[in-house]
């Protein structure tokens, strides 16, 4: 069985859950994340899980999440959070989407207030940029490049 098929069949039984977990912004859980196209990132193991955290609640049944690596990663797409016991935490900013709660399996933590309001500045620091190219010059660098050709 090829790992699409081994997911839907996860996804299917997923989908079946009846039990809805409660859970709360700035908490960190293992959920089903499932095998995703490209890179988006996935789920691993039998159970196709994936550390998230729990960014916006909107109402009980969905959240917009954002998946967790255990790499310790730099950059505008990357926020890097305090460890949880042993492990270290990057938060894929890139990749937030939304998540329903029958994905949820278990909780691994809580993100500190802190570390959520830094998390939020670079999330808004992340969105602020779209449009803009990246590693762009300084307008006024930019023109005298232009009038050197």
């Amino acid at each position: 069985m090829n790992v699409f098929d081994a997911w839907n069949t996860q996804k299917k039984r997923t989908d079946e859950t009846e039990t809805i977990l409660g859970f709360k912004e700035r908490e960190l859980w293992f959920i089903r994340m499932g095998k995703n196209v490209g890179f988006e990132q996935d789920g691993k193991g039998d159970e196709f899980l994936r550390p998230v955290l729990i960014f916006k609640k909107f109402n009980t049944r969905v959240f917009w999440g954002i998946p967790l690596t255990g790499t310790n990663k730099q950059g505008i797409f990357y926020y890097r959070l305090e460890n949880i016991g042993e492990r270290r935490n990057t938060a894929i900013l890139s990749q937030i989407r939304l998540f329903d709660v029958k994905r949820l399996t278990y909780k691994i933590g809580t993100c500190t207030a802190p570390d959520f309001e830094g998390l939020k500045r670079s999330l808004q620091e992340l969105v602020e940029s779209a449009g803009k190219p990246r590693n762009a010059k300084p307008p006024h660098e930019a023109g005298e490049a232009r009038r050197r050709l």
